[in-house]
């Protein structure tokens, strides 16, 4: 049986929201942290959520869900701690791959999870990528437990990028709908143009 563990990486700063939690933005009526976080859980698998310290505001909203929280004090210098704290948890759980969700990507679903899943599970050894009907790459990507030790190096802001590129040959793209794959909101306007289509 494959085991696949889910990282999610929600440690940054919102930094381009002007004060507010692009993370804490509801989406029918939940929060943005927490419906991911749910749809991570809901899929069975080990989950581990990565937040500045375990102290932050962002960790109220995930209390009665069965995760971990990893503390990642350093997560201002990019995303790569981030991703090297996580790995470096979930990489004892004997796992036969991480997913790495970003945590401010709205239109990812449960079913998006569980369809990379299902794809990656078909090739354990592969790098397992979510993209849009164009072929646009996006996330989530789960790595294989061969790419652990490679990902547990990653520091700055590029995240897990270099690791694609270097094992391009082992890549293999998984068709969301729509633009699940790719959708992530930085700013308040980019949060109120997609309210606005969305509802």
């Amino acid at each position: 049986m494959v085991e696949i563990g889910i990282l999610i990486l929600a440690a940054g700063k919102s930094s381009r929201m002007r004060g507010d939690d692009k993370l804490t933005q509801k989406i029918d009526g939940v929060e943005q942290i927490k419906r991911i976080a749910h749809s991570a859980c809901a899929t069975g698998a080990a989950v581990a959520v990565t937040l500045p310290d375990a102290a932050h505001p962002r960790a109220s909203y995930l209390l009665d869900l069965d995760l971990q929280v990893i503390s990642v004090p350093e997560a201002h210098l990019g995303m790569g701690r981030s991703i090297s704290a996580g790995i470096s948890l979930l990489a004892a759980l004997d796992l036969d791959g991480v997913m790495i969700v970003p945590a401010d990507m709205p239109e990812i679903t449960q079913n998006d999870l569980a369809t990379v899943m299902q794809a990656f599970i078909k090739a354990p050894q592969s790098i397992a990528q979510a993209c849009t009907a164009k072929g646009q790459s996006g996330h989530p990507v789960i790595f294989p437990k061969s790419l652990f030790s490679d990902l547990q190096t990653l520091s700055g802001d590029r995240g897990a990028q270099a690791v694609i590129r270097s094992n391009r040959h082992l890549r293999y793209l998984v068709e969301l709908p729509q633009l699940n794959a790719t959708t992530d909101l930085d700013t308040p306007e980019d949060w109120q143009e997609w309210f606005s289509k969305a509802h």
